[in-house]
């Protein structure tokens, strides 16, 4: 059954527990996964490679709630057609207040995942289009008024402008100007124009990049050699975050298939040229189980950050020089 996503709040979450979202707006997806069924924390999230890879030990873990759970959450990141071979093997009448999000790109018309969801009446399936600068403006709009912080219409329209039509970049830059706001300073068109340039930044990607491919001697330099603030650190969090992310899923695939240059060429999206060699040094030095647990760190890290503003430039540095120092490709 086909839905718009301001239909979900209709629903009756108690006949219906297969969703299928698809589509590139990944901020979009995330926002209303939150709205409908709770925080991160709250759900259980697997990348369909680790299913097919056990589909056994997935279905096991639907069938099994911990006596903690009163309902189980699901989510399914990068979905393709493959996950059909593992939801013919769940039998939906079993699973009661067992709830799974399937999060797939785009999808063509003759796609059988979404030919499926879209014809099964008791499966929900949402097409995410990307957002214009109307969408977007309406909510910046929202979230100054919310925590009450005056802006002007062209301060505004600079920052929907600096997002290029992408929603999470955009809940980003605006997290970032609450951050920089606790801080006791006052916004501005000049603080404005530092604070979302930060994203052009190349020394903030450098020195993830230095991090993840353990060259500590060069990550210290890039931090000494650069005056970080405490409105950076959250930047650097995310940046971290979905490098991190990349990492992980380019590591899974090299722990499958042993060829680092094979890995490399079916990287989506492409590596740039220059990249390249860097990139083969950060898969060398990590496991997935290593990179999937720096994940988790960092998602602490950040409440960390924002929890003790006054003193994180020193959080951010010393978990940077920590994982830059630490042996983890075992």
């Amino acid at each position: 059954m086909i839905l718009k996503s301001y239909e979900l709040t209709k629903l009756d979450l108690k006949k219906n527990n297969l969703f299928l979202f698809y589509g590139q707006n990944e901020g979009f997806k995330n926002e209303v996964i939150k709205n409908l069924f709770g925080k991160n924390n709250e759900i259980n999230v697997y990348d369909e490679k680790e299913l097919l890879d056990n589909p056994d030990n997935f279905i096991e873990n639907i069938q099994s709630k911990s006596l903690f759970e009163t309902e189980k959450k699901i989510l399914i990141k990068r979905s393709t057609n493959k996950i059909l071979s593992i939801l013919s093997k769940i039998n939906t009448r079993d699973m009661k207040d067992v709830f799974i999000i399937i999060n797939a790109g785009n999808l063509e018309k003759k796609s059988k995942l979404r030919n499926i969801f879209e014809k099964e009446k008791t499966y929900i399936c949402v097409p995410f289009y990307p957002d214009n600068e109307q969408t977007l403006s309406k909510i910046a709009f929202n979230f100054f008024k919310v925590k009450k912080i005056p802006i002007s219409s062209l301060n505004l329209s600079f920052i929907v402008s600096k997002c290029s039509g992408d929603r999470e970049m955009l809940i980003n830059e605006l997290n970032k100007i609450e951050f920089f706001l606790k801080s006791g300073k006052k916004l501005n068109s000049i603080n404005l124009a530092k604070l979302v340039n930060l994203s052009e930044d190349h020394s903030v990607a450098e020195l993830i990049d230095n991090c993840l491919a353990k060259n500590e001697k060069k990550t210290i330099n890039i931090i000494n050699e650069n005056n970080l603030t405490s409105e950076d650190c959250i930047l650097i969090t995310r940046t971290f975050l979905n490098k991190s992310k990349k990492i992980y899923k380019l590591c899974c695939e090299y722990k499958k298939n042993k060829n680092i240059d094979l890995t490399i060429s079916s990287a989506t999206p492409k590596i740039f040229w220059k990249d390249i060699e860097i990139t083969k040094k950060q898969i060398y030095q990590w496991s997935p189980r290593n990179i999937k647990q720096l994940i988790y760190k960092l998602n602490d890290i950040e409440l960390l950050l924002k929890k003790n503003i006054g003193n994180s430039v020193n959080l951010i540095t010393d978990f940077i020089i920590e994982q830059a120092n630490s042996k983890t490709n075992s």
